[in-house]
């Protein structure tokens, strides 16, 4: 079966402290969302996902006490993400290849809502920027090695049944968020 070597690249999560992106909410992707060129690679990748998340704050110093608002930002980069048409063979694999790549989207996506309420409930000193990064740092470690457990686990969706059972993990975490304003 053509399937069975195909192999995904990990999704690239780009994370930089930039300028605000339009925030977006999390969406079901389609094979519009990968306008990207597809590349060739050791990895015999079929398709790629590219998300990028970013921060941006505004501090106010009050009475000694610093008061910072944040925006997380996690955009899909579509232009970078890419889908290699010609050798998706069927409407089934191509099903298969977008509900792989939705993982690594739903990642990217639990990311952003992690250190938006992590930042959210931290009280910051005169040191906010470096305990800011930090805290960025960490989480963005987190989900890089998730990402890693994500790919081998089910060896780069070539495991159906490990497969299935992120998939059902993933939608339960995005589904379960809880609200902005409450403590993780």
């Amino acid at each position: 079966m053509v399937s069975k070597f195909i192999r995904l690249m990990l999704v690239a999560l780009l994370c930089s402290a930039t300028n605000s992106f339009a925030q977006q909410g999390y969406k079901t992707l389609t094979a519009n969302d990968f306008q990207g060129m597809p590349r060739r690679s050791s990895f015999g990748a079929v398709a790629y996902t590219n998300c990028s998340i970013s921060y941006n704050y505004t501090v106010k110093r009050i009475k000694g006490v610093f008061k910072i608002d944040f925006e997380v930002s996690m955009v899909m980069n579509k232009d970078k993400s890419w889908l290699d048409v010609t050798r998706i063979k069927s409407p089934e694999m191509m099903v298969e290849v977008l509900r792989h790549e939705q993982g690594h989207y739903a990642i990217a996506y639990l990311q952003q809502q992690e250190v938006l309420r992590t930042f959210n409930r931290t009280q910051f000193g005169r040191d906010y920027s470096m305990v800011i990064a930090d805290i960025f740092n960490r989480i963005d470690a987190k989900y890089q090695q998730l990402n890693k457990d994500y790919e081998d686990d089910t060896n780069h969706m070539q495991n159906r049944a490990q497969q299935a059972v992120w998939d059902k993990h993933l939608q339960k975490k995005v589904s379960n968020l809880p609200p902005l304003t409450a403590s993780m």
